[in-house]
């Protein structure tokens, strides 16, 4: 079976290298072509370095095949990093100051780049290199040019997949290197401005053992959080997707999301590795199929390494190589290559190996061609702009035994099923819907929602809930007999389960009821405040007012209800109802006083004309039956008889303004008492009640007894109710009879009681202020514990 695999292999590798022969065009040199030094550091024992060596010979090759009358030509010193810092540093050292480069591609690692690059820049020597960590910056560094997308241009990418799935909560894991920490700040930005918040940052060494990694996935267990965005190198991210999924994180329920630096190596991973992260899904940076491109690759790759069983696949990063190794060369066409020496140092002593090799003579002139360029490559528009390769557009997939493309995203335009748009121009869309089926991971069709309940049994909150007679309509607690469960209903229950519902995390609670007994001796709501002090309940939920002497030990939430203290009086009977209305405008005394003067004034008339008015004559019972007739008659100006003498003419003038005084306000009374409802209080102020010690009700347990000992009212006038009938009933009976004057208590009780009994009882002022009913939390609260 391995002698016919072997053999297979062999025939494989002649056929591409005959191949290879036949098709290679014989290229014509330029001998007048001069020559330009390009360094090139790699860690060639890789198989990403492998392939990013033979793409940018590929390129070169390229590149020259169409251009005979070139009039410089690049030739390319490689130098092997081994992934080690320190050599990629000695490596350029020994570039510029043994072979004279006129430029560096390379190093792939940002931590290597990261000296070299203050190599090129002390030198004068561009360093083209496809680093990816945004803490390297080509407008800190004028003489480096970065070849590849910053992995910071992703961010926006990741964080509209978590916007389109309604995910509220992330967890980062990343590389504690320059190339996890500097995308770290972006990442987290993106995650604000769309609204989510990042519950963990994960950090995991780049030399992370088993045990690290192990440590660390245990603490996620641990989380409610199931959305995790991963942004590590491939050799760490393989060896931690194997340990999630030996710890059984690899299921139902999870989401796992890596970037593109991962994303896009997939196609070189084996496929044990690919079977670790089945359902993950991935961004890129989108680039066509280059059929043709990856045939040549295959072959070049065989004939490079003829000792391999196994091509590194082609991936994003050799495309750039390609390009970026095309536009050096086409940079360096444009510039005078004439002059390619050093410049030694203007000191003149040589105190290190850098003062040795001066300043480059060709650099200022190549970095100013190809800092800014642009050209069509096999990756796209591969386009230079003040050192950084800008952006286009990024591809969603999702790993299901290999790589399969579920979407797009594009700055302008957000999610898309296609790259061809058919919406407006600018408009920018973030949905699922705009995302193909997506298998995740156990095999699951059904979108995760991001969070679950820790399977390490996490501990529930302790909600303490208030126990007592009355007022259920806020809160009603109930306990089953026989399995002591706990249930407990009302406005404020409403109120508190509907913010759990709507938290982006899983919060199981249990209740624990707390008594409230109404003797002013026995615990109150101060008490069952004080219990998340003292740690025997997490949360205090129910009517339990804002308090400052409170807030001094706890915490509270935002208030849910209006805030106050009012007093509510019996109103005096409305007496619109009763048939001798009419009497109600006048008292009893100026009913008799005017009906007096109406006989008065009528005898006086009569007095002054019976001796010389003819119609004030006759026989007595005619001149008695006058004296009331003319009178009576004035109060509607109705009188006929003529008066002659001057006196009652006076007299009369007198009476009828009176008549008319006594007539408007009578009018003016009466129409008051019809048309306004006389909801008058029996005492319009609680100063009043307090000056006059009168007995006064509140709710039991409440605070409200503290205020009215505040106001000088003595204790011996407090009576405590616990139902709005209760209410009813000692404000019915009053003082005299063993109930009370008024009834002082929270607005938000004290409306629901005048809902119910509107039209005896009424609120009188002031109105003391509160901060109104909130939840209680204590002040060392951690919601992981």
């Amino acid at each position: 079976m391995n002698t016919s695999r072997t053999l297979n292999v062999f025939l494989l590798k002649v056929a591409a290298l005959i191949i290879t022969l036949c098709t290679t065009p014989i290229q014509a040199e330029n001998s007048s072509a001069v020559k330009v030094d390009v360094g090139v550091i790699l860690d060639l024992k890789t198989g990403p370095g492998k392939m990013v060596q033979i793409c940018m010979s590929l390129a070169l090759a390229d590149f020259y095949a169409t251009r005979s009358s070139h009039s410089a030509r690049i030739s390319l010193h490689f130098r092997d990093s081994q992934g080690d810092d320190v050599l990629a540093a000695s490596a350029a050292i020994d570039l510029l100051k043994n072979v004279k480069v006129q430029a560096i591609l390379g190093p792939q690692m940002a931590t290597q780049a990261d000296f070299v690059i203050d190599l090129g820049e002390k030198v004068k020597v561009p360093i083209l290199s496809p680093a990816t960590s945004p803490s390297l910056s080509p407008n800190q560094s004028e003489y480096f040019i970065r070849v590849a997308y910053s992995a910071s241009a992703q961010v926006k990418a990741i964080a509209a997949i978590v916007k389109a799935f309604d995910w509220r909560e992330v967890v980062f894991v990343y590389e504690g290197s320059d190339f996890g920490r500097g995308v770290l700040p972006h990442l987290t930005d993106a995650m604000m401005d769309v609204g989510v918040s990042v519950a963990y940052r994960c950090v995991l060494p780049p030399s992370a053992d088993d045990e690290r990694i192990l440590m660390e996935l245990y603490k996620l267990m641990t989380m409610q959080t199931r959305v995790f965005v991963v942004h590590l190198q491939q050799t760490t991210g393989s060896r931690f997707f194997q340990k999630v999924k030996d710890e059984g994180m690899m299921s139902e329920g999870y989401v796992w999301m890596i970037t593109d630096t991962f994303t896009s190596h997939l196609r070189s991973m084996d496929p044990s590795e690919i079977d670790d992260i089945q359902g993950v899904i991935g961004v890129k940076p989108y680039v066509q199929r280059v059929k043709n491109f990856t045939n040549k690759y295959t072959r070049k790759f065989y004939e490079e390494n003829p000792e391999t069983d196994r091509v590194e696949g082609l991936d994003v990063f050799g495309l750039w190589a390609y390009d970026s190794t095309t536009a050096l060369a086409t940079a360096i066409e444009t510039v005078d290559t004439s002059h390619q020496g050093f410049k030694p140092a203007v000191s003149g002593e040589s105190l290190s190996d850098l003062d040795a090799i001066g300043t480059s003579q060709l650099g200022p002139s190549l970095l100013k061609s190809i800092r800014n360029i642009k050209l069509n490559g096999l990756s796209g528009q591969f386009h230079i702009v003040n050192g950084e390769l800008q952006p286009s557009v990024f591809q969603i997939v999702n790993v299901l035994g290999g790589e399969k493309g579920v979407g797009f995203w594009t700055e302008e335009y957000g999610i898309s099923k296609k790259l061809k748009h058919s919406s407006p121009r600018g408009v920018y869309t973030a949905n699922k819907e705009d995302l193909g089926a997506i298998i995740w991971p156990g095999d699951s069709h059904t979108v995760p929602k991001g969070w679950e309940t820790p399977t390490n049994g996490k501990k529930k909150l302790r909600v303490g809930v208030p126990v007592k007679g009355g007022l259920e309509q806020f809160v009603k607690v109930t306990q089953d007999t026989q399995t002591n469960r706990v249930t407990a209903t009302g406005f404020c229950i409403d109120v508190f389960e509907e913010v759990i519902k709507n938290l982006p995390f899983a919060a199981p609670f249990d209740y624990v009821p707390f008594p409230i007994p109404g003797n002013q001796n026995l615990p109150d709501y101060d008490a069952l405040v004080s219990q998340v002090l003292l740690g025997s309940v997490d949360v205090v939920v129910g009517d339990v007012t804002i308090l400052a002497n409170r807030s001094k030990s706890v915490e509270f939430t935002l208030p849910f209800t209006e805030s106050g203290v009012i007093t509510v009086v019996p109103v005096r009977k409305d007496r619109r109802r009763s048939a001798w209305i009419f009497l109600r405008p006048l008292r009893t005394e100026l009913w008799v006083t005017t009906g007096a003067f109406f006989v008065f004034i009528g005898s006086v008339i009569w007095v002054l004309e019976h001796h010389i008015n003819k119609e004030f004559q006759g026989p007595p019972h005619k001149q008695f039956g006058m004296i009331f007739w003319f009178s009576f008659s004035t109060l509607v100006f109705a009188h006929r008889e003529k008066v002659i003498s001057n006196l009652s003419r006076f007299v009369i003038i007198v009476w009828v303004f009176v008549v008319l005084v006594l007539t408007s306000s009578y009018t003016a009374s009466l129409t008051s008492m019809l048309t306004v409802q006389q909801l008058q209080p029996t005492i319009t102020n609680l100063t009043d009640l307090i000056k006059n010690q009168e007995p006064v009700g509140y709710q039991e347990g409440s605070f409200v007894t503290g205020l009215l000992k505040f106001m000088h009212l003595e204790s011996s006038k407090f009576r405590n109710y616990s139902t709005l009938e209760e209410y009813d009933e000692a404000l019915t009976k009053g003082s005299q009879n063993g109930g009370v004057s008024a009834i002082v208590d929270e607005l938000p009780y004290m409306r629901l009681f005048l809902a119910k009994y509107c039209r005896k009882y009424t609120m009188v002022g002031p109105t003391y202020k509160t901060a109104g009913f909130g939840f209680v939390i204590s002040l060392t609260f951690n919601p992981e514990s």
